[in-house]
């Protein structure tokens, strides 16, 4: 039996992919424009339910023959590994053959929310891409990135639904921890050092490709409301910044980057269509295609077409500007705005009906097809599907990476003020809350009451307001203000021992009464008690720098514009603030 050309690997990639379209059905090509959500079983078996499943892992690969998940959940590396050459031996015995790709959100920082970000469990532990930032080192950027690309392919995922190139222009919005902060030339730098470390010179056999996001920027939302829910779907550039907000994926397409995801947003009030980004013809085909020479897979965010249940309650699709239109409208929209595959949805049924009606041609389908083909080839997917779970076990974590991580969240710490009492010597009585007493006992007498201290330690996150439904209450959104009560009890603190304040700052807090009163004040964007409490005893120096401004009040947040950059009046600190303890 003759093998087929696809199968040879000494034959151009081109004539492999041309060869594989030939051979395709219909049922088939629709397939690969699905990327959606999976859930592994216990052990690394495959789920055949789970709580964002429509349909079992079989049905997907076999019955609707999708070949792109991205894992949800977390489990140890050895699990995963063996996940992932299942998912490979169901796809393999399918017609074709044709390998799964395995992709994954960002899995190395502190923020657990499952639609945008999982905590690093079994993987090396780094500061979030913000902290990246703070630091502001390039080369330590394509280090964590080559990290990231050594931990993943050890469990088999092939596709980073990350970096995060967003702007953090609106303070409220809630996903700004993603993001490398307000600056778009650092922005931009960043990127292309994430790029090339997860990619390497060139995509290959040994490449995770990168889906950058979220095009063409999410930051400017009308009152920082997040576009996963419909009371934030408007997207607004009042300070007419719209250039400000694409340098960095002009950098990112510049460094090669494989894949881009555009944004849930609807633009409201410019000369561009008021659709979401991902039914949008003049930004996907005038903007990214043409004027920015985008050639890669253009993969929507997670649910534009079709009603779901998340976390056991209903949500809506995101087709903002488009509600009205039916589920095959919206894919026929999409499909001519230039997007290649559809993320989080499992229904190619429609595209097949699309085609079969006339109302898309086929050569539309094949074009997407051709360049979600080409890509599996190029990353050897069909040479080299299965991973080993031992090396995976060996991988994942290993000293090495952990160590690195574990220097880069020392570094990222941002020293706001110091009124001498940095660096901390000897072994003094401490105070801690907010923190283990177990890791502080390593550094100091801790006490139960703050009287009897010589000085306190107090962590703190940025405010948020609680928002209804199991899903939305992991964005945090809304006030940036400590509550009354909540800022009484810290001051009374403040008052009574001198204090070290640490802020995770995932978004920027308002903290002008803190930051008066603190002894000393730190910023951290993922760092656990240990780098705290190195850095706060000398035995670890903080590098970073604000990587955006934290504002005076909410009056000024509410009176800045979205899509410029640190635009409140009066900062209590400025972008890129930061002081060296001595």
């Amino acid at each position: 039996m003759t093998t087929p050309a696809y199968r040879d690997p000494h034959l151009p990639v081109e004539q492999r992919v041309e060869d594989l379209l030939a051979r395709m059905t219909l049922e088939e090509k629709a397939g690969q424009l699905f990327h959606t959500m999976l859930s592994m079983a216990p052990g690394g078996g495959l789920a055949e339910d789970g709580p964002f499943l429509r349909y079992g892992t079989t049905e997907l690969v076999t019955g609707r023959q999708l070949t792109h998940f991205n894992l949800l959940g977390q489990g140890d590396a050895g699990a995963m590994a063996r996940w992932a050459n299942r998912m490979q031996e169901l796809a393999a015995a399918t017609r074709l053959g044709i390998p799964v790709t395995l992709s994954t959100d960002p899995r190395h920082a502190f923020t657990d929310n499952p639609g945008a970000s999982f905590n690093s469990g079994a993987f090396s532990a780094w500061p979030e891409p913000l902290g990246l930032a703070a630091i502001g080192d390039a080369a330590l950027v394509e280090r964590f990135a080559d990290t990231v690309r050594r931990e993943y392919l050890a469990v088999g995922f092939r596709v980073a639904l990350h970096p995060q190139i967003d702007l953090a222009t609106e303070p409220r919005w809630s996903r700004q921890s993603g993001t490398f902060g307000s600056g778009a030339e650092l922005s931009g730098e960043l990127v292309a050092a994430y790029v090339r470390g997860l990619q390497g010179p060139r995509l290959g056999p040994r490449s995770v490709a990168a889906m950058v996001k979220h095009f063409p920027g999410g930051g400017p939302q009308k009152d920082g409301e997040d576009p996963h829910f419909p009371h934030g779907k408007e997207q607004v550039y009042p300070g007419g910044r719209r250039e400000y907000h694409l340098a960095p994926f002009r950098a990112a397409i510049e460094a090669g980057c494989s894949q881009m995801m555009p944004y849930y947003g609807q633009p409201v009030g410019t000369d561009w269509e008021e659709v979401g980004f991902g039914f949008n013809k003049d930004v996907l085909t005038g903007l990214l295609r043409e004027r920015l020479g985008f050639d890669g897979v253009i993969c929507t965010d997670w649910g534009l077409l079709t009603d779901a249940e998340i976390l056991g309650e209903p949500a809506e699709a995101r087709a903002w500007g488009v509600e009205h239109l039916s589920v095959a409208e919206r894919a026929a929209k999409a499909l001519d705005a230039g997007t290649d595959q559809f993320g989080g949805e499992q229904c190619p049924e429609v595209i097949v009906e699309l085609v079969r009606s006339g109302r898309i041609p086929e050569e539309r389908i094949d074009a997407s097809v051709r360049r979600l083909l080409r890509e599996k080839f190029v990353l050897g997917l069909f040479e080299n599907p299965y991973v080993d779970p031992d090396r995976a076990e060996e991988t994942v974590g290993a000293a090495e990476f952990t160590a690195a991580g574990e220097a880069a969240q020392r570094r990222s710490l941002t020293v706001l003020t110091n009124g001498g009492l940095l660096p901390l010597r000897g072994r003094p009585d401490l105070y801690v809350r907010g923190m283990s007493a177990e890791a502080a006992a390593a550094y100091g007498n801790v006490v139960a009451d703050p009287a009897d201290a010589e000085v306190a330690v107090l962590r703190l996150r940025t405010p948020y307001e609680e928002r209804p439904g199991a899903f939305e209450s992991f964005f945090h959104a809304g006030s940036l203000a400590f509550g009354e009560e909540e800022l009484e009890e810290i001051l009374r603190l403040l008052d009574t021992v001198p204090t070290v304040v640490c802020v995770n700052l995932e978004r920027p807090a308002v903290l002008p009464e803190i930051a008066e009163r603190a002894a000393a004040l730190v910023a951290d964007y993922g760092a656990s008690d240990a780098a705290l409490l190195d850095v706060a005893f000398g035995l670890a120096r903080a590098e970073g720098r604000l990587p955006f401004e934290l504002p005076r009040s909410m009056a000024a947040v509410e009176a800045s514009r979205p899509d410029v950059p640190n635009d409140t009046e009066d900062p209590v600190f400025p972008y890129g603030h930061g002081i060296d303890v001595p």
